[in-house]
């Protein structure tokens, strides 16, 4: 597919993408500013927020896109509302992509996960993924836009010791299948990306050590069929495809990018 009609799909449209201030979501954020797409870049951490800006803003293909960006706090009712409006009065009522990329992923097993963790885990990355969906559907029915979903691998395969993670990525995936079905009738596509290990750093900020994530990543090239973890460009070029025209007869899907671990069984 050639970039001119990538760039067709995106020039004038509003997306807008939770999670942006690093990772996928910033990469993602990236791949939208470069096919012309106006955004609004929703994370938690002002600073991190602030770079993340500085880096899409340089990425424009023209001065009159326009990228706003929102501090919010996922898990604060207020907060989303509040974001959300702000990206609908910037933009004149438009919304046409929605990505949902904001998560978090705490370590633990039925007998240590305490249920402040899990309410922690389940807000952030199921609660307001629902929060989301229910305050944008009427402008994406407007223009008969998607939404993107990001799980993970651990939606659709079992892993010990992130229970919590797991189910909130299941339940993703259904919430997503659900929508799909529903939505339909209004033109609205919901898909969702699956992605497995990716070098983002999330698990040390689920509490592993440097010397532990270093060790896990290694491992991790064995436990892909490719033999090795995968990269943020790779989930977000995904992201934009479902996002874009080219995907306009796919719905209600979940899409493993993980280099073939869903396809894997121990032996």
């Amino acid at each position: 597919m050639s970039r001119l009609l990538i760039e067709s799909n995106f020039m004038k449209k509003v997306v807008l993408i939770t999670g942006a201030s690093s990772g996928i979501g910033l990469e993602t954020a990236i791949q939208f500013a470069r096919l012309g797409a106006h955004i609004s870049m929703c994370g938690r951490n002002k600073e991190r927020l602030d770079r993340a800006y500085e880096e899409c803003t340089k990425e424009r293909i023209e001065n009159t896109q326009q990228i706003i960006r929102i501090q919010c706090d996922m898990t604060n009712d207020n907060d989303v509302k509040s974001m959300v409006e702000q990206t609908l009065t910037t933009f004149d009522g438009r919304l046409d992509v929605l990505v949902n990329n904001a998560g978090t992923l705490e370590y633990g097993t039925i007998e240590n996960t305490s249920l402040e963790q899990y309410d922690r885990v389940m807000n952030t990355n199921l609660r307001s993924v629902y929060h989301m969906m229910m305050l944008t559907v009427p402008s994406l029915a407007k223009t008969k836009g998607n939404v993107i979903n990001v799980s993970s691998v651990n939606g659709i395969r079992s892993f010990p010791n992130v229970l919590a993670y797991n189910i909130s990525k299941s339940a993703l995936d259904q919430l997503t299948a659900c929508t799909a079905l529903e939505l339909a009738s209004k033109g609205i596509r919901v898909n969702a990306v699956n992605p497995g290990v990716i070098n983002t750093g999330i698990q040390q900020r689920g509490g592993l050590t440097d010397e532990q994530y270093a060790n896990f990543m290694e491992h991790s090239k064995t436990t892909h069929a490719l033999g090795r973890v995968g990269e943020v460009g790779e989930v977000a070029k995904v992201i934009t495809f479902l996002a874009s025209d080219s995907a306009s007869f796919v719905t209600g899907i979940t899409m493993p990018i993980d280099g073939g671990r869903h396809a894997m069984c121990p032996r």
